[in-house]
């Protein structure tokens, strides 16, 4: 992102946890052609000037949903961003120039029009009406309501859209946890690789969609208390989210559409090697604030 993440520290009782915005799949990730409604989102001034990149994916032909600090203006006023633009493939941005600044096949970040054609009402489309759930910069921790709906001009028409999961779909999953199927699947654009030792910051960036797998860590402790799920990082067969993931879907069961919460924060010290969060979409004020700021369009999505 060419905006700077601020780390964000919240001490909780005997924890100390620093928390950042987070942004792509880590570790042991894979290609992911699976999840058609994914996409790469970017933010942008009234100028229509890149202010940063996230991940949404599609409820509906002209609805997304993301985090809620992805359509924050930055300016700290809870104001959201002037316009968006959504790139649904796979691969949005490998062909990105450094120097120029622009992917020469897709258009990202400047437009839908690239080698690949116009993509605009296809693969593409653009947005001047985003929400936020009342992200206050997550002052509110850990009910940050980092959740975001952002309304498209154009539909996108893909195989299938995300599914909202019906309110409490995991909050059976903190009883009797192990003889239950606790792997999550998650999906998203971003960082790929990132280490920050002595100063020295290297990250890798495919501007890809990949997934991976994570399983649960906690739904009650000081940085869930209901409102995040809180899964294990990438290591051991699992897949960790950072930069440039951040709005993206955590789907439960791993192998469905549905989704039970976005990509949210995870812990900046460990470079994004450590556990992350989630902010849950299984609570029925965020289904219902989600399905009244998609207007007509919500009957076009699932819950279940």
């Amino acid at each position: 992102m060419r905006r700077k993440t601020i780390a964000l520290v919240a001490a909780l009782a005997a924890l100390l946890v620093v928390t950042a915005p987070v942004s792509a799949v880590t570790k042991n990730y894979r290609p992911d052609p699976d999840h058609v409604y994914v996409g790469l989102i970017a933010f942008y001034d009234s100028n229509w000037e890149f202010i940063h990149r996230c991940t949404g994916e599609l409820l509906a032909p002209t609805i997304v949903l993301t985090a809620g600090h992805c359509p924050d203006d930055g300016t700290g006023s809870g104001a959201v961003a002037a316009h968006a633009r959504i790139w649904v493939l796979q691969d949005v941005g490998s062909h990105y120039d450094l120097a120029t600044e622009h992917d020469p096949v897709t258009g990202y970040p400047d437009s839908c029009t690239g080698t690949l054609g116009n993509g605009l009402g296809a693969w593409c489309a653009e947005s001047d009406e985003m929400y936020n759930y009342g992200y206050d910069g997550f002052a509110s921790f850990p009910n940050t309501h980092d959740i975001g709906v952002v309304v498209l001009s154009q539909p996108i028409h893909v195989s299938r859209y995300a599914a909202l999961a019906k309110a409490h779909t995991v909050d059976r999953l903190a009883r009797h946890r192990g003889t239950q199927d606790v792997r999550f699947r998650v999906s998203g654009f971003g960082l790929s690789y990132l280490l920050d030792t002595k100063g020295t910051s290297r990250s890798l960036s495919f501007r890809v969609r990949l997934q991976g797998d994570e399983t649960l860590i906690n739904l009650h402790n000081q940085s869930t208390l209901g409102f995040n799920l809180e899964t294990q990082g990438n290591g051991n067969g699992r897949a960790g989210t950072c930069s440039g993931d951040s709005g993206g879907p955590i789907l439960y069961p791993a192998g469905s559409d549905t989704i039970v919460g976005v990509t949210s924060f995870g812990n900046s010290n460990a470079g994004c090697r450590g556990p992350n969060w989630y902010y849950r979409s299984d609570r029925q004020p965020v289904i219902d604030w989600i399905l009244d700021k998609a207007g007509a369009a919500a009957d076009d999505i699932v819950v279940h």
